[in-house]
Order: structure tokens, then sequence, then C-alpha cells
């Protein structure tokens, strides 16, 4: 009240009631109502606009959601010939969930998680095959590619929706506005996850069977080998070195398991191999060139941490030195069509990986070249 007192002496002394400062009393009142309103409104205000940036991104979501298992049921039905209703068994698909084992005693935890992964893997599969099962190899792999799709898209949906909800509850500002700042980062990545489906569906190559690709150029014409499921390699020669060359088989959408494939030919005695060269696709940052070539050190070889590890501990056990080629790309890059800057750093990697041979490598030696990634539509 000091405050109001104050400012209408001040005005009062000033002469601003005269007819001729109206437009200055006019401007005096609407500061000092914004004032108000703002001093006592301002952060409900602000929570509304949040609330309703959050919302548009959520029916965005939610529109995603929907064109994703629309797309899975409609290639099940119209390609997979699915003799069954396949909606039904798709939603039912898309609530599937997976319980990470305990990790209080480290010991022992790679193992139980590449258990609970491989069981929720063929769970998927023996699912798709129920509701499918005149479809080809290639038909499962990508139903089974565009319900994992669907089910990330579903995840995503209802989590957003989850605090978006908790926050109209609670009337929570700081939880809405949390929300709008990783709004644009999960709306990206829902729109790459979309992008996919239409790679999926017609079985093209994608930016991450980069590693599938270069290995595949290795092995033309070359008898391949089954190592483990959906994982296969071929024996070739470069400038009198050994070359073992492992994919996972195409044209299916698969990544196949190759660090079981590493393990059994790092483990088998009669191979002797001195060098294990890796190459995949690599998350680029913001600034970086799509289809840009980084050499690097160490397991190249993405996932929850399992196949790295696996990979790392047969190499480590035989001394074996483990060297990366990766090409750059976005989330975006890796998920949709293969881009022409990706196709072309394919002749450029094998060029690198030809050079690391000659320079770390000499005459006599066995190499095991791994190209790593989801083979679809690019075979050997």
């Amino acid at each position: 009240m000091v405050f109001f007192d104050f400012l209408r002496e001040a005005i009062l002394q000033s002469g601003l009631f005269d007819i001729g400062n109206l437009g200055t009393i006019l401007y005096v009142l609407l500061f000092v109502g914004s004032t108000f309103i703002f001093l006592f409104y301002g952060t409900r205000i602000q929570a509304m606009v949040i609330m309703g940036d959050v919302r548009k991104s959520l029916e965005k979501l939610q529109g995603l959601k929907e064109k994703s298992r629309k797309e899975a049921v409609d290639y099940l039905n119209n390609i997979c010939k699915a003799p069954t209703n396949a909606q039904t068994r798709i939603d039912q698909a898309l609530e599937y969930f997976t319980i990470m084992p305990v990790d209080l005693d480290p010991n022992g935890i790679v193992g139980k998680l590449e258990h609970v992964i491989r069981l929720q893997d063929d769970r998927v599969r023996n699912e798709i095959k129920a509701i499918a099962p005149q479809a080809d190899k290639v038909q499962l792999s990508v139903a089974q590619n565009m319900i994992e799709v669907a089910t990330s898209l579903n995840m995503i949906f209802k989590i957003v929706r989850h605090f978006y909800i908790m926050s109209q509850k609670t009337k929570s500002y700081f939880i809405l506005a949390q929300l709008q700042m990783i709004m644009p980062i999960i709306v990206q990545e829902a729109d790459a996850l979309v992008s996919a489906i239409d790679a999926f569906k017609l079985a093209q190559p994608i930016g991450d069977g980069l590693g599938p690709m270069v290995a595949g150029k290795f092995m033309l014409g070359k008898e391949k080998i089954e190592v483990e499921r959906e994982t296969i390699y071929a024996k070739t020669e470069y400038k009198g070195r050994n070359l073992l060359v492992m994919k996972a088989e195409g044209p299916m959408g698969s990544v196949g398991r190759p660090h079981v494939g590493v393990e059994k030919l790092l483990q088998d005695p009669n191979n002797n191999i001195t060098t294990l060269i890796m190459v995949d696709a690599a998350l680029k940052l913001e600034g970086e060139n799509t289809g840009e070539i980084a050499e690097g050190i160490g397991a190249a070889i993405g996932g929850i941490g399992v196949e790295k590890f696996r990979i790392e501990a047969a190499s480590v056990a035989k001394g074996i030195p483990m060297y990366a080629v990766v090409v750059k790309q976005s989330l975006i890059d890796a998920i949709s069509v293969m881009k022409k800057e990706i196709a072309e750093a394919a002749d450029k990697v094998i060029a690198v990986v030809q050079r690391i041979i000659e320079e770390k490598t000499k005459e006599g030696d066995t190499i095991l070249l791994v190209g790593v990634g989801n083979t679809l539509g690019v075979g050997q």
C-alpha cells in the first residue's frame, strides 16, 4: 500500500491529471497493471503457454505411434498374408516388456543380460511367426523391425503422456519446463523411427548397413559359412594375408550375433588370428559431415554392452589388437534409406581397411574383418 500511496502523490504533484497528459496517465496505469499481473500471475501464464507447446508435441507423438502401428498391421496382413487378425496380436506385442536382471552384484551380469535380451528377441520372432506362418525370412525380419519401431514409439508416447498428466495433477511448473526443454529431442527421435518404416517395408539398405556392405564387398564370390545364427563369414586373401570376413546374413533385416562369431573364430586354434578389424556406423556430432570416416582402436559395435564385452574379452585373452573404422551419420541417417554419401563412403572404407592391413600386419598373418550393422537389403 505504501508503494501505491507514494505513486498517487507523485502523480498528483506532477500535474499528470491535466487533460493534455491523458496519454501519460494511460501509460502509467498500463505499466502498473501489467506489473501487477505478471508479478502475481506470470508463472501461471507461462505454465499455460508451456503446457500448450507440450500438448502439441504429445499429439504429434500420438500420431506417429498410431502410424507405426498401422504400418505394421498392414504389412503383416497384406505382405506377410497373416491368416489371422494381426491387429490384436500386435497390440499385445506393443505392451511386451523386459525386466533387466539385478546388478547389485556385478559378477555375472553380462551373461544374465545376454540371456534376457536373447529371450526377448526369440519371443518377438516366435510371435511374428505365429501371426504370419507363411512369410519368408526377409518378410519376417522386416515385420520384426517394424514392430520394434512401433513398440519404441508406443513407449515414448506413454512416458511423455505420464509426465504431462502428472504435471497437470500436481500443478508443477518445473516438470512442465523440463518436459518442454527435452521435447524437441524426443520428437526428433520419434520422427527418425517413423522415417525408417518406409525403408523397412521395401527392404532397402539403411545407413546402419554400411558395415555389412563393406564386408559383403570383400566376400563377393567366396563360399559363405554359417558361424552363428544369421551370422556368416567367408575366407579370402589380400596381399599375402588371410582374411576372414564376417557379417550378418542378408538381405534380412538382422544384425546377427557377431560377438559370438568373433569368439568362435578367435578361439579356433586352426585360424591363428592376429588382428581384428571392425567396421560400423557411428553417431555423428552436430557440425560433422554425413559419410565422414574416422579410425580408432577398440570394438566398434553398439548395443547395451554385451556384444562389446564378449569381443573385448576374447581379444584380450589372445592378445589381439582391435582396430575400428567408422562412418559418421545421424540417428535419422542410420535407420533411414541409405544416403548417397554413406553408400559412396563404402569404397573409401575399403581403401582404409586395406591400408590398415598393409601397415599393421605382415604377409602370412590372418585378419578377422567384421562388418557390424543391420544388413537389411545387403547381400553377400
